[in-house]
């Protein structure tokens, strides 16, 4: 499907096409197949075209390289001197087929030859091949002493040696030509060749009736919905904005975290517009071979002005938008600043009316190039955010449309139990728990999968099968009831939302904490409480097994970086002060070494190491004073394996856990599997019964 220009710049067209007829350029004419001229356009060769005759030679080439080798070969079996000296002695040769030329010495048997070496028949030819200058007037003379009579021939192997050595050099340099750098020529905007292709952009261009998404399909950002409905409105309705003098914005830079709906907003965007949408990412620039990206580039916004009014979205465009100058890769011929490049002179090159939007998305805005984001490329930034409880609201119930919900679904209370999960994490709780309740054969999703579906998204799958020693199940309880304890009695942790030894993703267990309200902020008390949390797995097991292990090692990384980012970046350190200390983008660690002292590297450990001592002796002091809790949690993981929030409470307060154990849940489970195979097999026989009249009924006696 084509699109036509825009009417408006029908005057400036017909400048230009009677500037272009002046000029007796093929370029300016209509091009046919293959880049022939087309009606008006140049006539073609009508011998040979210069490509034609390279490949003539080319193929003359290699048949003379093959003829020349064929022939070499003809001479017949090379055998030894001696050999030869010992069958011209004994009169095998036939008379006058002793040939002598500059390197070889060659002779014909004579027919009913006998005593010849296998291989060799009566009338076939031997030859002593690479015979040195010394060695073949030694050899002429020996065969002057024996009377034997040969001839010489006047050498032609010059022509032979210099097809053999050169000859592969010269075909071999011929298809590089040809298929390299006649390719790669193509590739800048030239017609032809293999890889010609590859000049040209990789777009794909939609329309209304290509997107089904909508702005109505979108959900939980209203203000970013609102920013690009102007830009939709200007692309319908460019008068209305031009009245008073506005111009349509050259670029919108979609940014946010992963998952928050970059993409989907720009494919609705494509929906909306009745305009031509150019969709590519920033990776599709980028190939093997230099200047590739750039060409792409100009052909992209080529296409894109010839179809304006139009959209290109760029996504990820921090593939090829990263800042100049930074990394390993600093000089001016990368790739990546070519294309970069590239971008920034086809957005400045815009006419006043070239009706083009750029849109680009990138979850990584801090790496993009300054000339990149200034005024007048990318005009307008519109931050995409993590969705707040009403947006997540909103979200869940756009994806539940198509699912068939049960009537004890709450999609509030999911939304309230989804602090800081993103729109993509929110629709695979909603596809999760339609597999899981179809995989239980149920007649629509239940508020269990959901909430199933949501701590599999979150933190990844139980693994119920997986058999673990009874003394690894121990030391997991007591780890994961440090934990527990330590986040139900620190008033500056989040709450527990559930305890489980059950291994889930690549955690033999774990504790799920979830915040109460969405945080923006955290201050440095509760730092300092999730670093407590992070010590109270390794307090618990080394207090109750006398013992320490690996399993720790992702608290002590968690504990580590958040007092490593307090000191270096959030300035919450009295002694290291309202300083950055943590490198930045901006920095090349390539061109500066360690930019401070000895004193302050030290100051700055010290002061990282005395927050990590402080609050491991802080939860220690916890797990001390909630000793009996630890044990009575860690007894009920080992009974009941999960444990939930209310379940914890209970526990916290000294109370018993009134519910069935795994192996009730287990031994319950066989017996009505038992029950149901019995009932089966009652019900198959009176079936049977039912069917053969002949078949005495129950209680009746059996009749001779």
């Amino acid at each position: 499907m084509s699109y036509q220009q825009d009417p408006n710049n029908d005057s400036e067209n017909k400048d230009q096409k009677d500037q272009n007829e002046s000029q007796d350029s093929n370029e300016n004419r209509p091009q046919g197949e293959n880049g022939q001229g087309g009606p008006g356009g140049p006539k073609p060769p009508t011998v040979f075209s210069r490509s034609s005759l390279a490949w003539i030679v080319l193929a003359g080439l290699v048949v003379a390289l093959l003829i020349t080798l064929s022939s070499g070969s003809g001479n017949g079996m090379p055998i030894a001197w001696n050999e030869f000296q010992n069958y011209a002695k004994q009169g095998a040769f036939e008379p006058g087929s002793i040939t002598v030329d500059d390197s070889n010495i060659s002779a014909k048997f004579k027919p009913g030859a006998t005593g010849l070496p296998q291989g060799l028949t009566p009338n076939s030819r031997v030859t002593v091949k690479s015979v040195s200058t010394f060695q073949l007037t030694s050899y002429t003379e020996k065969l002057d002493d024996l009377g034997i009579v040969y001839k010489n021939e006047p050498s032609n192997h010059l022509l032979t040696s210099l097809l053999i050595s050169w000859g592969p050099l010269i075909l071999i340099a011929f298809l590089i030509y040809f298929f390299i750098f006649r390719s790669i020529r193509a590739a800048g905007g030239g017609p032809g060749g293999m890889l010609g292709q590859f000049g040209r952009s990789k777009a794909k261009m939609l329309n209304k009736e290509h997107s089904k998404i909508r702005l109505t399909d979108v959900a939980g950002i209203d203000e970013a919905k609102d920013e690009v409905s102007e830009i939709v409105e200007f692309l319908k309705n460019p008068k209305k904005f031009q009245r008073l003098g506005g111009r349509v914005p050259r670029g919108v830079l979609l940014m946010g975290n992963p998952g928050c709906g970059k993409t989907l907003l720009a494919k609705a965007v494509a929906g909306e517009a009745d305009v031509p949408f150019f969709s590519i990412s920033g990776s599709d620039f980028v190939e093997m071979f230099v200047g590739v990206g750039a060409s792409r580039v100009r052909d992209l916004f080529k296409q894109a002005k010839e179809n304006s009014p139009c959209i290109i979205f760029l996504d990820e465009i921090d593939a090829v938008g990263r800042r100049r100058g930074t990394g390993f890769n600093s000089g001016g011929h990368d790739e990546r600043e070519q294309t970069l490049n590239a971008i920034l002179v086809e957005m400045d090159g815009f006419e006043s009316n070239d009706q083009v939007i750029v849109m680009a998305a990138t979850n990584r805005s801090d790496v993009l190039d300054p000339a990149l984001t200034r005024p007048g490329r990318f005009d307008r930034q519109i931050v995409v955010p993590m969705p707040d409880l009403p947006g997540r609201f909103e979200i869940l119930k756009v994806h539940a449309k198509k699912i068939k919900m049960g009537p004890n679904v709450d999609l509030e209370k999911l939304a309230r139990g989804t602090p800081m999960f993103s729109g993509a994490d929110l629709e695979a709780i909603i596809n999760e728990a339609a597999i899981s309740a179809t995989l239980l054969n149920k007649d629509f999703v239940e508020q269990d999968d959901l909430e199933e579906a949501r701590d599999k998204v979150k933190w990844g799958r139980a693994r119920k099968s997986a058999k673990i020693e009874e003394d690894e199940r121990r030391v997991v309880a007591y780890h994961e009831a440090g934990h527990a304890v330590i986040t139900h009695f620190d008033p500056d942790a989040d709450p527990v939302h559930k305890v489980t030894i059950i291994p889930r993703g690549q955690s033999l267990g774990t504790t799920h904490m979830l915040p109460e309200k969405d945080k923006h902020l955290y201050s440095r008390k509760q730092l300092l409480a999730m670093m407590r949390v992070s010590y109270g797995g390794r307090i618990g097991e080394l207090k109750y097994t006398g013992d320490m292990y690996n399993g720790t090692a992702g608290d002590i990384r968690q504990a580590s970086n958040i007092a490593r980012s307090m000191v270096t970046e959030f300035g919450m350190s009295e002694k290291a002060g309202f300083f950055l200390y943590a490198p930045t983008e901006n920095d090349n660690p390539w061109e500066h070494g360690d930019s401070f002292s000895n004193e302050t590297n030290k100051l700055v450990d010290d002061e990282i190491r005395d927050l990590i001592n402080t609050t491991y002796k802080q939860a220690e002091q916890i797990i001390e004073d909630h000793a009996q809790q630890v044990e009575d949690l860690a007894q009920a993981l080992l009974k009941y394996e999960t444990l939930n929030s209310e379940e914890v409470q209970l526990l916290m307060d000294g109370k018993k856990l009134e519910k069935a154990t795994v192996a009730d849940i287990l031994a319950a489970e066989a017996k009505n599997k038992k029950a149901e195979e019995e009932k089966e097999k009652q019900d198959a026989a009176e079936t049977q019964s039912d069917t053969d009249p002949d078949t005495p009924s129950t209680g009746e006696p059996a009749t001779a």
